[in-house]
């Protein structure tokens, strides 16, 4: 036996590629079985084979790689924890963004204007009038800003930020007056001040009298306080042919224009 052994042991050694071609067969024979095992599998779920044909391997494989596409697209990981949840955005970047807009259909909300700067600031207060004014706010507006721009960025709004800080709470560390900046500023909007009402007083009562007007002022209004228009600035001629203070004006072409009498039957 050992001798036999011996001898094909040998004779696997002087011909490689025999080894390789019964490699080669084990292969062939797993990848049928597991073809085997996969009809298997679509017959049980389709009974008329005829009816559902078999997808080629092709297929699959463009299936998975649109998937991976579609999920890389909207910057989502597949299988990832989270991964169809949305970019957040800290609530400092959503001021930011209310007060960019602004007053302005045109904004973005990238960029913010010096105008909806000072804004921001005041609304927010930021402004003390002690530590920080509105020329301070303007100052840094101005060095923080690019000198080509008009605007800031939300980079650039924060490093101003930064900069009111340091002045605004000067006994705190940098880190912690900016923390109480921004706590000033996170989650709010801009005020948008509501319709100015008349105040009544005594002198704006009197001035405002018709019935105290003198001279040709009081000409121009009528007794219930109503202006005349043209004819209380202008003396309009009277073209009737009439004496003023004739009293039966119009009474003769009443007279002139009676019905004519009938005659009874």
């Amino acid at each position: 036996m050992g001798t036999a052994e011996s001898t094909k042991r040998k004779q696997k050694s002087a011909n490689p590629n025999s080894v390789q071609r019964e490699s080669n067969s084990y292969t062939s024979m797993a990848d049928h079985k597991d073809n085997i095992d996969d009809f298997k599998v679509q017959t049980a779920k389709h009974p008329n084979i005829s009816s559902a044909p078999l997808r080629p391997p092709s297929d699959h494989s463009k299936d998975r790689a649109s998937k991976r596409l579609s999920t890389e697209s909207n910057g989502t990981s597949e299988g990832g924890a989270g991964s169809s949840t949305p970019v957040e955005i800290t609530a400092l970047e959503e001021s930011f963004r209310r007060f960019a807009i602004h007053g302005d259909t045109r904004a973005t909300g990238k960029e913010m204007h010096g105008k909806n700067w000072s804004k921001l600031c005041k609304d927010c207060s930021v402004i003390d009038g002690k530590n920080i004014t509105l020329t301070d706010v303007d100052i840094v507006f101005s060095k923080v800003k690019k000198k080509s721009c008009r605007t800031i960025t939300f980079d650039e709004f924060k490093a101003a930020l930064g900069e009111l800080a340091r002045k605004k709470y000067k006994e705190k560390p940098a880190e912690e007056a900016e923390a109480e900046v921004f706590k000033l500023i996170e989650g709010k909007a801009p005020i948008i001040a509501g319709v100015t009402r008349a105040v009544a007083s005594p002198t704006v009562s009197r001035l405002t009298d018709t019935t105290k007007f003198t001279g040709s002022h009081k000409e121009r209004f009528d007794d219930t306080g109503r202006g005349k228009g043209k004819a209380g600035r202008v003396d309009m001629v009277d073209t009737s042919g009439y004496v003023s203070g004739y009293k039966h004006a119009g009474s003769y072409e009443k007279k002139v224009t009676k019905p004519p009498l009938t005659k009874p039957m």
